[in-house]
């Protein structure tokens, strides 16, 4: 019944915008929306970080606009990075947000507004934007944009395929009729037969999006310390990981798919003694480590595990154990075409833009 109503509301709300009669804002710029169709985690954040990096590779001036989950005043616009510094912290910012920031330092301002249409508009004044990336924006139709792309975890595409709240989708899935591109990403945690699969479903709604897969792999591990001090980039020393695996060790997140994240450990070889799962977006306490390093001894385990997500909300906390920190990296199954599609649009909204000038 209320999966029902939401799913009514959902496309009623969506019909409003197709018929113009809810306005969507240009920011007048090019704008690409990087979203899921689906609530939890999907993997997206490296692929915002991609899409800004090449959009800063060819010249312009790039800022990603998120709302900031799980921060400590939702309401508020932060400016997170104005390219050049990390100007406040994961509390204030919400964790994806500051970890772009500070992964793109140099490359891209980020902004934390719920109100992306007045946070581009301010950005594009301020701070002179030309190119903007809305990060978890597939059902944001407040703002236009140029290119519409949306992530699939493989690992769970459609949950149980029912709306919320018996499912996890946020709309039906022949809303990705609206995608551009459409990218499967953790593919290398599930089987081919099922990325076949998926791919036909995903074409028999939208036959003219393109369909990338994408490999989420562990590309540096680092020890916690050496990843706070190390601040805002992160380059610390790259640890043995041969030698890690030999040792058991507690893994711990708070993802919106903690499994993709353990079963990915699991591939790579570390020999996980025990896995702790917190809720998507959490905000470690000092209480929290003591019970994982206790869990740690009674398991033999060396060493505690964790992702560079929640290690930005870490760094206020004392360990006593040696904690190392798993950094990742998207790998494409077509990285050039990737990179075309985004520079295409760009070259195409240039010119319009020259055009109308």
């Amino acid at each position: 019944m209320f999966s029902w109503l939401y799913g009514v509301i959902t496309s009623t709300r969506n019909f409003l915008y197709t018929k113009e009669i809810l306005k969507s804002v240009s920011l007048e710029v090019l704008v690409i929306s990087i979203g899921n169709i689906t609530v939890g985690g999907t993997g997206k954040t490296p692929l915002v970080a991609l899409a800004a990096k090449i959009l800063a590779e060819n010249g312009e001036r790039v800022c990603i606009l998120s709302r900031g989950y799980g921060r400590t005043n939702p309401r508020k616009r932060v400016l997170v990075s104005d390219g050049e510094n990390v100007l406040t912290d994961a509390f204030q910012a919400g964790d994806e947000p500051f970890e772009l920031a500070c992964q793109l330092l140099g490359k891209a301002i980020v902004v934390a507004d719920p109100n992306r249409a007045a946070a581009g508009r301010w950005a594009r004044e301020t701070l002179a934007v030309t190119a903007f990336v809305l990060d978890d924006a597939f059902q944001h139709l407040r703002v236009k944009r140029d290119l519409n792309i949306v992530t699939i975890d493989a690992t769970k595409p459609f949950g149980n395929g029912k709306m919320l709240p018996s499912g996890i989708l946020r709309e039906p899935l022949v809303n990705l009729k609206r995608a551009d591109a459409i990218v499967l990403t953790r593919a290398n945690l599930v089987d081919e037969n099922l990325i076949a699969n998926l791919k036909r479903q995903i074409l028999e709604i939208n036959v003219s999006c393109k369909i990338f897969v994408a490999e989420n792999k562990t590309s540096q591990v680092i020890d916690l310390n050496d990843f706070h001090a190390q601040m805002p980039d992160s380059r610390g020393q790259t640890i043995d990981q041969a030698q890690l695996k030999t040792e058991n060790c507690i893994a711990f997140c708070g993802l919106g798919n903690p499994d993709s994240f353990f079963e990915q450990m699991r591939r790579e070889e570390f020999t996980l003694a025990a896995e702790e799962t917190f809720s998507d977006h959490y905000f470690y306490k000092q209480t929290d480590v003591f019970k994982l390093e206790a869990k740690a001894i009674k398991k033999s385990a060396k060493f505690l595990l964790t992702t560079a997500k929640d290690a930005v909300k870490l760094k206020k906390l004392n360990f006593t154990m040696l904690c190392y920190v798993v950094k990742g990296e998207i790998i494409l199954d077509n990285p050039v075409e990737f990179s075309n599609l985004i520079l295409s649009v760009l070259r195409e909204k240039t010119e319009l833009r020259r055009k109308t000038v």
